[in-house]
């Protein structure tokens, strides 16, 4: 089987599970090929995978007639569905949606797309997340969709040791952008390097996807609660070196923050968790696939700062409860979300699609 997965820019978490479910149905059997329609910094993570970087009717139909798919998985981009049938694609079809940010914006993506989605694609696919399903039910009920979790390579990726830091790092992964809520996280860093002097703040994103307005802010926000000194900003940090970077955090006696208003899945956390690294995280939709308070992580509310601080405190100096975290959080990325569970569902998932498509 051949198949080619699609999305708008090979960054974050789509950029992660596109490489990670690549390698794994390789594994398999299954010859797979990546297509972004804008160029971005992920591309450098992705080796031995045919990647392509086309926006034209005609460059996206050179590839689909030269390459003859067997399915085609389009990610969040619903006019690229419309794309697909218009120059002549005609296999199988599948729409992916695997987080649209806050729920206003995903109500009104949802309402504006299904006129598309419906009488394009063949079925649909979500991870195992509640807010989504909801969506699915509301503006494209009766479709055929599945929800299986998305997968971790928890052979190539994981925890590494290097020589403690002698101070506490709290790390926060993502984009400059609202659902993100870095401003949650500069305010709760304020208050824990108030409370731990010599504390560091570390955060990494990508600096190509900053929008002028969002940075002028950012900028605005850290001089205003002086934490100049006290932050370092990554930009495009190669994937191979992310677990180098978290298992460092996690060593350090500190934590990677998630404070994202709403996450489908939760790439950043997931990968903290797998690399010993102890989580604090907004109790968000998604996360609570990965996260059981005082378990695998800590949740608090979101905006509640008081509340992230006190969590914060016990992560930090509860040795007893902070290394059963670590335990517990590496164990339950590796037994519930391998790349082998993952290709299980998904070469299901392909295989009826597939047979339905063809009337068998």
């Amino acid at each position: 089987m051949k198949i080619l997965f699609t999305f708008f820019t090979p960054s974050g978490g789509m950029e992660t599970l596109n490489r990670i479910r690549c390698k794994a149905l390789r594994k398999i059997g299954v010859e797979c090929h990546l297509m972004y329609t804008h160029d971005g910094e992920g591309l450098k993570n992705v080796v031995d995978i045919p990647t392509y970087v086309l926006r034209g009717d005609g460059e996206i139909g050179w590839l689909l007639e030269k390459e003859r798919f067997d399915l085609v998985i389009v990610c969040t981009d619903d006019k690229m569905l419309v794309t697909m049938r218009r120059i002549g694609y005609q296999g199988p079809l599948v729409f992916e949606l695997q987080g649209l940010g806050p729920m206003e914006t995903a109500h009104a993506f949802m309402s504006e797309s299904a006129g598309r989605i419906r009488p394009t694609t063949d079925a649909l696919l979500i991870p195992r997340t509640k807010h989504l399903e909801m969506l699915l039910a509301a503006y494209l009920k009766g479709m055929p969709y599945f929800s299986f979790d998305n997968p971790l390579d928890t052979e190539a990726f994981g925890y590494v040791a290097y020589p403690p830091k002698p101070f506490p790092i709290i790390g926060w992964i993502g984009r400059l952008e609202a659902n993100k809520n870095w401003r949650e996280y500069l305010l709760l860093g304020a208050r824990l390097i108030d409370r731990y002097p010599d504390a560091c703040l570390w955060m990494f994103e990508d600096s190509t996807l900053r929008q002028p307005h969002e940075k002028a802010q950012f900028d605005k926000w850290v001089n205003g609660l002086q934490l100049q000194s006290k932050l370092m900003t990554l930009s495009n940090v190669p994937h191979a070196q992310i677990a180098d970077y978290l298992s460092v955090i996690g060593d350090s006696g500190g934590f990677l923050c998630s404070t994202s208003v709403l996450e489908g899945f939760g790439y950043a956390v997931a990968e903290a968790m797998l690399c010993r690294c102890p989580v604090l995280t907004t109790d968000s939709d998604g996360i609570r696939r990965l996260l059981i308070h005082n378990g695998t992580g800590k949740l608090y509310r979101q905006g509640s700062i008081e509340q992230a601080f006190a969590e914060a405190k016990s992560l930090m100096g509860d040795a007893t409860l902070r290394s059963s975290i670590r335990l517990q959080a590496e164990n339950h990325i590796r037994q519930h979300f391998s790349a082998e569970q993952y290709t299980a569902h998904f070469m299901s998932m392909a295989e009826t699609v597939t047979k339905r498509k063809s009337g068998t």
